[in-house]
């Protein structure tokens, strides 16, 4: 069945519902840092606990990305997103719900299983709805709309934390899942990808894998890292990513076509999405707490002064749309990194138990334009680096990566945390989240190093080789 648009409304109604549901999502990945620690006195638990209430939602939301888009390319792009809607807002209000930190864990693993589903097709529905020329704008607004989620995430979890109580940071979905759920339902036109087929295979392979290694992570600092349930689950998971990758190579409708990162274009981006995500994310997960708990800055004060690095996108992400339709995505994103990278080496340099707020500002300016370049030019090289029938699955790959990046990150980098120092005292403290800092910075450099790597175009959407030329006209041509 070939593509179609959405109906009436046509690409502002897509905009409009793919933007927001993006919003719930992108939310959910942040609201809960500057809540961690009513969370903690609430239900208790850890510092593994409170890893696991952020990386149950973005592990679940990672492993079954690309899942939720075969399943949407398969049995309807717009049936699957609302069913994802659906158990996102059901799980939302589980998460409020819930009488302990296990079922916390649990209820947020449920959402990232909704996420998954709903979030690759928003990229997929807008693509089909937007003409090829306006869509760097129309990305440019998701972008900015999900920077609005990244902005206003540790500030809204942080101010109902303050003025009601940590659950209505769950709350908060329900009300706007309701009202997307009938839009969705009848602004949006269902669609299928021609020949879809489910990987089931490729599925549990991607998932055991990446669950094996991010839990490894997570209970290595605890366990150590010689135990044997650390290493025999890095070890499974290694070796279940292996035979994924083999899988994408053999299959004959895999999940992940290994092929597609035989481009330059598709490869680089992809990598500098995790490792980008990867220090953003770990950076963001210990800095929320730094500001409450050395800094003594009550939650709503700790989300409001992160809104310089948080808040940045929605003013930034715009332009960087323009200019990656004008320019290319490549130098726009390369400079987006190299400025993340050199506002978290800023932040490691200036850390300190009673760093003032003005000589951190500088850091979290630099970072929050760094990631506002970012977001809205990367996914315009993703989707303009894939044929047109596989861009739900490029989708579904790049957010899974990313998220992969995400919960990476936070292990990553609580690991050296817990390694250098711990929650004893201020200076105890600071003892570990400079070198957290420092790695983290050190992953954003990698990331900008892998996007240089990516051929130069003459502006984003034009294919930078005659091989991807030619393999767009054989593709068309098959596709007749």
């Amino acid at each position: 069945m070939p593509q179609k648009t959405a109906r009436a409304g046509g690409a502002a109604w897509a905009l409009v519902i793919t933007s927001a549901a993006g919003f719930m999502a992108a939310l959910d990945n942040l609201v809960v840092t500057t809540a961690l620690p009513s969370i903690r006195e609430d239900l208790g638990g850890g510092l593994h606990d409170l890893e696991w209430t952020v990386s149950a939602y973005t592990l679940t939301f990672a492993v079954l990305l690309m899942f939720g888009a075969a399943l949407g390319d398969r049995f309807g792009r717009r049936k699957l997103f609302v069913i994802g809607l659906t158990v996102f807002t059901g799980a939302s209000a589980a998460a409020a719900l819930a009488p302990g930190i296990e079922a916390l864990i649990a209820a947020r693993a449920v959402q990232g299983v909704g996420a998954a589903i709903m979030m690759p097709l928003t990229l997929t529905l807008l693509t089909a709805a937007v003409p090829e020329a306006k869509r760097g704008m129309a990305y440019g607004i998701w972008g900015a709309v999900n920077g609005l989620a990244v902005a206003s995430g540790p500030l809204i979890g942080g101010s109902l934390t303050e003025h009601a109580s940590w659950q209505w940071i769950f709350w908060l979905n329900v009300p706007l899942g309701l009202a997307l759920l009938p839009l969705a339902r009848f602004r949006l036109a269902e669609s299928h990808a021609p020949g879809a087929r489910l990987d089931i295979t490729g599925t549990l392979l991607a998932s055991g894998g990446l669950f094996g290694i991010v839990y490894a992570l997570i209970r290595g600092p605890l366990d150590g890292w010689t135990g044997v349930t650390v290493l025999g689950s890095l070890v499974a998971g290694a070796a279940l990513l292996g035979g994924f990758v083999r899988h994408g190579i053999r299959h004959k409708a895999p999940m992940l076509p290994m092929r597609l990162f035989r481009s330059l274009a598709f490869s680089g981006i992809n990598a500098a999405s995790l490792l980008m995500f990867l220090g953003m994310f770990g950076s963001i997960f210990l800095l929320s707490q730094y500001m409450q708990i050395v800094l003594r800055y009550s939650p709503t004060e700790a989300g409001l002064r992160m809104l310089p690095w948080t808040g940045m996108p929605m003013l930034v992400s715009p332009l960087a749309g323009y200019l990656s339709d004008r320019f290319g995505g490549r130098p726009v994103v390369a400079a987006g990194l190299f400025l993340q990278a050199t506002g978290l080496g800023w932040y490691a340099v200036v850390v300190a138990p009673d760093a003032a707020y003005t000589v951190q500002l500088p850091a979290l300016i630099i970072s929050g334009i760094g990631m506002s370049l970012f977001f809205a030019p990367a996914s315009n090289l993703v989707m303009s680096g894939v044929r047109p029938h596989e861009q739900g699955i490029a989708s579904g790959a790049n957010n899974a990566l990313r998220e992969v990046g995400g919960a990476l990150g936070i292990a990553v980098m609580s690991s050296i945390f817990s390694a250098h120092g711990g929650y004893g005292s201020p200076w105890n403290f600071v003892d570990g989240l400079e070198p957290a800092l420092w790695v983290g910075a050190a992953m954003v450099v990698l990331a900008a190093v892998a996007v240089l790597c990516i051929p130069g175009r003459q502006k984003t959407g034009v294919p930078a080789s005659g091989q991807e030329v030619r393999l767009g006209r054989q593709d068309a041509r098959v596709d007749a």
